[in-house]
């Protein structure tokens, strides 16, 4: 007998359930509230497709911080070189970069969509084509508890399946289709969820001056949008223990963000959440050493300015001097000593998180703990969660990717071992 599964959500993890239940023989139907499959897939990929990464385990595994236990069996299950294997099968070679990064070798998301969607939609080898169902927002359950309630143009659906997979995404990017809707449902189903939080985000800065809120109106107008680069940041995570890294983050109206900024995010949320503020330190010049940058300081500039000896000296310049002339007082400025140790340790106070539909993505959702080895609910037989929907947090650079298709492959796995069990 063929069983109905509905998937709820086409992004990856969501996708990726469909593909191992397509592969036992399950009949698939998948619904998702936007008028086309993995729209924020596709948007990630804009700038070239970071897949997964390189990094050895358990390396890896480190990334995922206090939920890496949870995540532990279904990232060994299906981890980056299971990625790699995935999308060649799919036609589509990888490299990795030279930070580590897995990418396609043409950068782009598009092609492995369209050779995915294919695949599940003919259903070639025995398998059940995938059905799809565009534009159904999901509603919850009907009365009885178990038939699944959809909004759609012609009005409301109702669906009875054999077992469903939820891989909703979490609260970021709402105009892509994740928006937290999903977290009243379950919750009046006593699942266990934690606060969705924005992560991978960018922060405002606290007031640089009496009686101003964030920037100042000339750093804004003069600075807004330049990436500023190469920097390093130094920053406790939410463990207290303290990291340094290199890159380049973009000075925004309100405050910062970037890649590098979003490797610290999670720690420098927390730190606001507790204490109201957090504390990063910049090193505006991190090929050079205090002593150098010392040395140049004092070194006599005569009738020059203070920008154009740095400028001429150490090559700091544009947005790395308007930072200076932002968080430093003019006593600050004239004095070689300090000026220099500022240059390689500027502190930046932040006092809030970006809201969470700005954020790359969200920390939170349905706790692992509400959830058994297979993924599915323990209030609720026969309901699973895959993706982003699940309370686990990680960097940009391959590993949020990776997570949400070893989720949904874990809890497409898990409804297959739920049959066989029963």
């Amino acid at each position: 007998m063929t069983r109905t599964v509905a998937v709820i959500g086409a992004g990856p993890a969501g996708l990726m359930a469909a593909d191992v239940l397509q592969s036992h023989g399950a009949q698939v139907q998948v619904f998702d509230a936007m008028p086309s499959v993995g729209r924020k897939f596709l948007l990630a990929g804009i700038g070239g497709l970071n897949l997964t990464h390189s990094e050895a385990m358990p390396g890896f595994l480190a990334r995922y911080a206090q939920r890496a236990p949870a995540l532990a069996p279904h990232l060994d299950a299906f981890g980056p070189d299971a990625v790699r294997a995935w999308a060649l099968a799919l036609g589509i070679k990888t490299f990795v970069g030279t930070s580590g990064r897995v990418f396609p070798t043409d950068m782009k998301a598009a092609p492995l969509l369209r050779a995915w969607l294919h695949r599940l939609r003919v259903g070639a080898d025995g398998r059940p084509p995938v059905q799809f169902h565009m534009r159904h927002r999901w509603l919850g359950w009907a009365g009885d508890g178990t038939t699944l309630r959809f909004e759609h143009a012609d009005g409301e659906l109702a669906f009875a399946a054999d077992a469903t997979v939820l891989a909703l995404g979490g609260a970021s990017w709402s105009r892509l289709g994740s928006d937290g809707a999903w977290v009243p449902l379950l919750a009046a189903r006593g699942v266990d969820i934690a606060p969705l939080r924005a992560s991978n985000c960018g922060f405002d800065v606290a007031p640089t001056g009496p009686d101003r809120a964030g920037w100042s109106a000339h750093l804004r107008e003069r600075f807004a949008g330049e990436p500023v680069k190469p920097v390093a940041i130094t920053a406790a995570d939410s463990q207290g223990v303290v990291h340094r890294q290199q890159g380049e983050f973009v000075v925004t109206q309100t405050g910062i963000e970037g890649s590098l900024v979003y490797a610290f995010s999670a720690g420098l949320r927390d730190a606001i959440a507790a204490q109201g503020h957090a504390t990063l330190t910049l090193d505006l010049l991190p090929q050079h050493t205090l002593d150098q940058v010392r040395a140049e300081t004092r070194r006599p500039r005569g009738t020059r300015s203070l920008s154009t000896h740095l400028k001429s000296r150490l090559h700091l310049q544009g947005v790395k001097m308007g930072l200076l002339h932002e968080l430093l007082s003019p006593a600050q400025l004239n004095d070689p000593d300090v000026l220099a140790g500022f240059i390689k340790a500027l502190p930046l106070l932040l006092a809030a998180p970006r809201p969470i539909d700005e954020a790359i993505s969200s920390a939170g959702g349905v706790r692992f703990e509400a959830l058994d080895a297979r993924l599915m609910v323990r209030a609720q037989p026969g309901l699973f969660v895959a993706g982003e929907m699940l309370d686990w947090e990680a960097p940009t650079g391959g590993y949020l990717l990776t997570a949400c298709l070893a989720t949904g492959r874990a809890a497409g796995q898990g409804v297959i071992d739920w049959w066989h069990a029963a």
